[in-house]
């Protein structure tokens, strides 16, 4: 094996302290300094003067929950810092502690053995945390909504005794009318009712009255917040999400999604391929003694893999005017199935959206015109194609093609 970084650093990273290995490869047999650090940001700064003092400008570390993100936001400014993923160094059991972690990291990563994980700017890595938060609170919207409406009914107001649904247009025009007014007006509440609800105008008079909420409670109940803050965040960002609108099947909520999570920089992951398999979309290869095993997707790219699906689900139901994913899921869903192929466009989802940000062009796929063309120009570079295999075949008739010309294009 080839020796990658002579200088390096392996650091076992843990909530209140880490573990750090200097191996210094010479000639002989490489050299070894450890030394014990604090996660204090002043031990942190202790830390980085003590590899730039031992000219070690390589770090490599465990990604151990999230106690490695305040040693990377330490050190990226001037060390070049990998996260690995504990699956490409975890040590053997049974023979391991603090100390041999930290120095068989260091050992792997000076001779090129472990792959870096992919940590965007900092920016993203912000924009990433707002929109996975959304996400969570999107899968965990009926709790949501239960929270939402105990936040009223402490606040004496009565209305889902009411209404059949708290979040219903009359209902929700109701609740942001209380959540933006510092007074209660009961006869401008029922000026917002709709439909069969006007008739229980009283009820909703004595459902509002006596409604009293502080300031801290509104802003407990305004989780459209959030979207304002993942909206100001990604105000450098709209000719990026302008490029991803353009595939059918993705809008800008997903858009903004996907840009969290891969960023607009696709020289982090070298080829398509290396994206997919990062986001989890790429089948496995297992296969030991001429047996092939699982070869199912991986469980990576939680959140990624998750928008690009529901992506896929919108662009496989398009109309005629979008049908080019359409029609490429029905030939594969007659092969595989329904969740294979599903997972498929995904992927090729994947793969356009990895050559738009390459190129800055957008979604046009070179076989686009297989679907989108019209019927007579189907037919008639079918024709063509007919036309040119005969050539090849018959090409000892010589002239005798020129009289067929005529007919193959009638």
């Amino acid at each position: 094996m080839k020796l990658t970084y002579p200088i390096c650093c392996g650091v076992d990273v843990h909530k209140t302290f880490l573990v750090a290995t200097i191996i210094t490869s010479d000639f002989e047999s490489p050299k070894y300094k450890q030394k014990r650090f604090s996660t204090f940001y002043r031990g942190l700064l202790e830390f980085k003067q003590w590899l730039l003092d031992n000219n070690c400008k390589d770090v490599c570390m465990e990604s151990t929950g999230k106690y490695w993100v305040p040693v990377w936001n330490a050190l990226e400014d001037s060390i070049h810092v990998v996260i690995a993923n504990p699956k490409w160094v975890s040590a053997v059991k049974g023979n391991k502690d603090d100390k041999k972690d930290s120095k068989w990291i260091g050992d792997l990563f000076r001779m090129g053995l472990v792959p870096s994980s992919y940590i965007p700017e900092k920016d993203i890595r912000v924009l990433r945390e707002f929109t996975r938060y959304r996400s969570k609170l999107v899968s965990m919207r009926s709790s949501e909504k239960c929270r939402f409406q105990n936040a009223f009914t402490v606040c004496n107001l009565t209305l889902d005794a009411v209404v059949s649904d708290m979040f219903g247009k009359s209902a929700t025009d109701i609740e942001n009318y209380l959540l933006e007014s510092d007074s209660v007006d009961p006869n401008h509440c029922v000026s917002l009712l709709r439909g069969s609800l006007k008739k229980k105008s009283e009820e909703i008079i004595n459902a509002v009255e006596g409604f009293d909420m502080t300031a801290e409670q509104k802003e407990r109940a305004r989780i459209a917040q959030v979207d304002e803050v993942i909206g100001r965040l990604v105000s450098e960002y709209e000719g990026a999400i302008s490029l991803l609108c353009t595939i059918p099947g993705i809008d800008r909520r997903l858009a903004i999604t996907i840009i969290s999570e891969i960023g607009t920089d696709m020289s982090q992951f070298g080829s398509s391929k290396r994206l997919c398999n990062w986001a989890g979309l790429s089948p496995g290869r297992n296969q030991s003694a001429g047996k092939k095993k699982s070869v199912k997707i991986s469980r990576a790219g939680v959140y990624l893999k998750p928008a690009l699906v529901e992506a896929a689900h919108a662009a496989v139901k398009a109309t005629a005017a979008n049908p080019y994913f359409r029609i490429k899921y029905g030939r594969i869903m007659q092969r595989r199935g329904k969740k294979r192929a599903i997972i498929a466009i995904a992927r090729m989802m994947l793969t356009s959206i990895f050559a738009m940000f390459s190129t800055g062009e957008v979604f046009n796929p070179s076989d686009i015109l297989k679907f989108d063309m019209p019927e007579e120009l189907k037919k008639k570079q079918t024709l063509s194609a007919l036309f040119s295999h005969w050539q090849v075949d018959f090409s000892s008739l010589g002239g005798g093609l020129a009289l067929l010309r005529p007919f193959l294009y009638r």
